[in-house]
């Protein structure tokens, strides 16, 4: 089960995931970003500062030509998460349409020519949306999160054979989103 009120509380990381997957922008990298992204607590915490260490290395256009090179050029980095497991097949479709829907239902409406299984849109929705008094919330969000699992595992996989500082960001939302799991107690 998904604890809603524990992906509540993070939702300023979302916003910070979602800017650092987009074309990066010169006030995506602000010194302030990250910390207010990021309470001492959080699970993601060291894995975006690792990330924001290293991109700091590097110049806006080094990071713009990296950023380009990796989610551009690299057919394992795509940032559309059911494309793996479906690349063009008639259930991605159905996946799609069931993410729209599933935005909708919270408000948001899709960008034009966008795709709902885009990664920085998900995490969009996560920062933007209000589903605290959505009483089935946590059921409805659980075709997201499988989305997210999945896409996020296949595209870390492919971050870490390139050594690419966004692995340690991909890395971080994985662990955001673990936290946001309840674990299920089973009696004896």
């Amino acid at each position: 089960m998904i604890d809603i009120a524990k992906l509540y509380d993070y939702k300023a990381s979302f916003g910070f995931f979602s800017r650092q997957l987009m074309y990066p922008e010169k006030l995506d990298f602000h010194p302030a970003f990250l910390e207010e992204s990021f309470a001492p607590d959080h699970p993601a915490r060291e894995a975006a500062q690792t990330y924001w260490a290293r991109m700091h290395e590097l110049s806006l256009d080094e990071i713009r030509e990296q950023y380009t090179e990796t989610f551009d050029f690299q057919k394992d980095c795509a940032l559309y998460m059911t494309y793996f497991k479906f690349e063009d097949a008639k259930e991605r479709g159905q996946m799609l349409l069931r993410l729209k829907v599933l935005y909708e239902m919270f408000g948001l409406e899709m960008p034009e020519g966008e795709l709902p299984d885009y990664l920085p849109l998900m995490c969009e929705f996560l920062y933007a949306a209000e589903w605290m008094k959505e009483r089935k919330a946590p059921e409805n969000f659980r075709l997201l999160f499988a989305i997210f699992e999945d896409g996020t595992y296949h595209l870390l996989q492919a971050l870490e054979k390139l050594d690419s500082p966004y692995r340690h960001l991909v890395q971080g939302l994985r662990l955001t989103l673990k936290a946001c799991i309840e674990q299920e107690t089973v009696n004896p």
